[in-house]
């Protein structure tokens, strides 16, 4: 039995992966402790996990509803926080660990891992692709090597680099050498049993214009003869849509709970809901919500394979209800998803993570 130290926080789709893999990890008998934001405490806990909230973090607040600009300062300010690192300094002081597991994009909590000797995995819930060239070379990459947090070099120097996506979409070849593609972590999932249903969810984090781009897709769909499921998440409030009685609205739900009755997704290009559409063989109409986000080239991929369409942010009802029209009826698409759901299920993200970090214990 050994001690684990998970770090991540709440940005959405980077949950996910790292709860999953702490829930593997204990149920392989390991000791596992979370440290991340305090809105994740109900998640973490649920899965049977001891949590910890950060105490010395900048205040982060994804939900806030900031322009472009201030939200890309929150974002990258969260990512060379050294508060991070200090609480990571002081959970290890209380609390030794053997390995610690750390989302790729808290550098902070990176350097105090290394700065402190420990074994540890760089965590990727995205794209690895996407991540090296975005923040390895732009804005992020010349704000960290001030700090001395410089991406590349703290994730090519951890033990382990875990990427959490499907390897005929990862962008990178060849991957660097201490990387290792696991697979989408994912509930379980089986295909959907095509009950006619779609879902529209975009992100439950608040990206700026959202909530016109959500209604917008109310409008395009609001006629459609078949039910239709909208999520807002936690980013956008039922009561602010115009949306017929007859359309079934929620806040947040998981997504697990819903997918089996659905035939098509309706999402923002997140990679954690597109795997789990996917997963489902559920074709998407992907609207990226932000363009300093993996969101449009996780939608490019996808509709590069053949099974979904990308639609602008800003388009109409008219040209919504175009895309929704052409992925509903049957046609290769639906392959297409098929084939991309038998590769997720048949390579199970966590047990693989998992897997790679006992090789380092």
């Amino acid at each position: 039995m050994s001690n684990v130290l998970v770090v991540t926080w709440d940005a959405g789709g980077t949950v996910a992966p790292a709860v999953g893999i702490a829930a593997e990890l204990q149920s392989r008998g390991h000791r596992v402790r979370v440290l991340g934001h305090a809105p994740m405490r109900r998640t973490v806990e649920s899965e049977g996990l001891a949590f910890h909230e950060y105490q010395q973090a900048r205040d982060w607040q994804p939900r806030a509803r900031l322009s472009t600009r201030r939200a890309e300062l929150a974002y990258l300010g969260a990512c060379v926080d050294r508060g991070t690192g200090r609480d990571v300094a002081a959970l290890l002081r209380e609390h030794p660990c053997d390995v610690a597991v750390v989302d790729c994009m808290l550098l902070g909590a990176l350097a105090a891992v290394r700065r402190a000797g420990v074994r540890h995995v760089s965590l990727v819930h995205t794209l690895y692709g996407y991540l090296r060239q975005e923040f390895g070379t732009g804005a992020l990459n010349a704000i960290a090597t001030v700090k001395g947090m410089r991406p590349r070099r703290l994730w090519d120097g951890a033990d382990r680099t875990l990427v959490t996506t499907m390897a005929s979409l990862e962008p990178t070849s060849p991957l660097p050498a201490n990387a290792r593609v696991v697979g989408p972590i994912v509930p379980t999932a089986a295909p959907a049993r095509s009950a006619g249903k779609l879902l529209v969810s975009l992100s439950s984090l608040y990206y700026p214009g959202q909530a016109d781009t959500l209604q917008a897709i109310v409008d395009a769909v609001a006629d459609l003869p078949l039910p239709v499921v909208l999520t807002t998440g936690n980013a956008v409030r039922p009561e602010e849509l115009r949306r017929p009685s007859t359309m079934e609205v929620l806040g947040y739900v998981p997504h697990a709970k819903i997918m089996p009755d659905v035939s098509l997704v309706v999402g923002h290009g997140g990679h954690g809901t597109t795997m789990q559409a996917l997963a489902h063989d559920l074709p998407m109409v992907i609207v990226p919500m932000f363009d300093r986000s993996d969101q449009l080239l996780v939608g490019s991929l996808v509709q590069r394979a053949g099974a979904g369409e990308v639609v602008s942010r800003r388009a109409d009802p008219a040209t919504i209800r175009a895309a929704v029209d052409r992925m509903l009826a049957p046609g290769p698409h639906r392959a297409a998803a098929a084939r991309l759901g038998a590769e997720i299920r048949s390579s199970p993200g966590a047990p693989n993570a998992a897997d790679e970090i006992e090789a380092l214990l």
